[in-house]
């Protein structure tokens, strides 16, 4: 794809694929049986339709990097680096009957299940035809099975687990997802809500999305093992790895894991890891890089998760030309999209209409 020397880390700038590491992305998928099986049988439209949903996200990200940089907004919250770990497991769900929790970080998940962009970027604006109008810039549409999030990261474990045992009381087959950061695992609303989960074995999936930073904090400063390897078992979950920055192994996994769920199996905990290529927020991205060691960001930064696919597609025959075709028409979108948003501002939301959709007004 192309790179953004303005906006993306200066790991992506010059990219070039490590040979072992494009080898290593295709043996990942090979190591597992179950996992390769599914691999082999998806489409080649399947294929380019998880590419595309990696390009929609980094570029989602890259306008919003924009934006603040231009001073259009004064900061954002961005997935750069950890697309795959979104992408994958929305694309392994079934549209329109699965239920989605996301991060901020995984706002992906919100285009890759119908919402329109400028609907996410509009979020950012603040505008009156925003989600929220105007009210939250975290994004979300439960019309497209997408819970909007809260800043309170791990307060979604316990409405997931909710709402997936309201999915097996009712016996219908269907899977309640979210993402937990490796800080998030901290909370009680995030323990106890997996705890829930566990006892009452319902059909939830939680992807423990380890990006190697809680804020500031790193991993080895709030996690004494070394991985979250053993975190499951404490729960007597089921549980599997995947490559946080392969799209396909996550989209394997997370099929097995979903087919577990509508068994009736119990629910599943999923271990990604990954990594933040930047700070918190755009803000902050100096401070990322003072706290967390320079070789971890150079060791991502050759594990592009977006470039990586890209030589794997072009092992599986697809040709630049293809490729070239995808990232034009999810360009466009994005730009359109972009321009939609902006427009928004001329409807900003009255005054008024900070009163509604509250559960008290007036004194009452």
């Amino acid at each position: 794809m192309k790179r953004f020397p303005a906006f993306d880390p200066p790991e992506y700038v010059d990219w070039k694929a490590d040979p072992a590491l494009a080898r290593r992305f295709r043996e990942t998928l090979e190591h597992t049986p179950e996992r390769a099986a599914l691999v082999a049988r998806l489409s080649p439209d399947d294929r380019l339709a998880l590419y595309a949903g990696l390009l929609r996200a980094r570029l989602h990200d890259i306008q919003l990097k924009r934006w603040v940089r231009t001073g259009v907004t004064s900061k954002a919250w961005l997935g750069t680096g950890e697309e795959a770990t979104t992408v994958g497991p929305v694309h392994a769900l079934e549209r329109g009957t699965d239920i989605v929790a996301p991060m901020i970080r995984n706002a992906a998940a919100c285009c890759e299940l119908g919402l329109s962009l400028a609907d996410m970027l509009r979020a950012y604006l603040g505008s009156d035809d925003s989600p929220s109008r105007g009210r939250d810039l975290h994004v979300g549409s439960f019309s497209h099975g997408v819970l909007q999030p809260i800043s309170h990261v791990g307060d979604m474990v316990p409405v997931i687990s909710g709402i997936a045992l309201t999915f097996k009381m009712k016996g219908e087959r269907r899977v309640a997802l979210t993402w937990v950061g490796d800080g998030s695992t901290k909370t009680a609303a995030a323990h106890e809500g997996t705890n829930f989960a566990a006892v009452q074995r319902v059909p939830a999936i939680f992807v423990i999305q380890n990006n190697q930073v809680a804020l500031g904090t790193r991993l080895d400063q709030h996690h004494v093992p070394e991985s979250f390897r053993d975190w499951p078992a404490s729960y007597g979950i089921w549980s599997a790895e995947f490559d946080g920055n392969n799209v396909l192994d996550a989209w394997a996994a997370t099929r097995l894991a979903a087919e577990r769920c509508r068994a009736g199996q119990g629910p599943a905990m999923l271990l990604a890891e990954t990594f933040r290529m930047g700070g918190h927020a755009t803000h902050d991205e100096r401070e990322a890089r003072e706290t967390l060691p320079a070789e971890l960001f150079r060791t991502w930064g050759k594990r592009d998760p977006i470039g990586l696919y890209e030589e794997y597609l072009k092992e599986e025959g697809c040709t630049p030309q293809q490729l070239a075709a995808v990232e034009a028409e999810v360009t466009a979108a994005v730009e359109r999209a972009a321009e939609q948003a902006l427009a928004s501002r001329e409807h900003m939301p009255p005054g008024e209409t900070a009163l509604l959709g509250v559960y008290a007004k007036d004194g009452r």
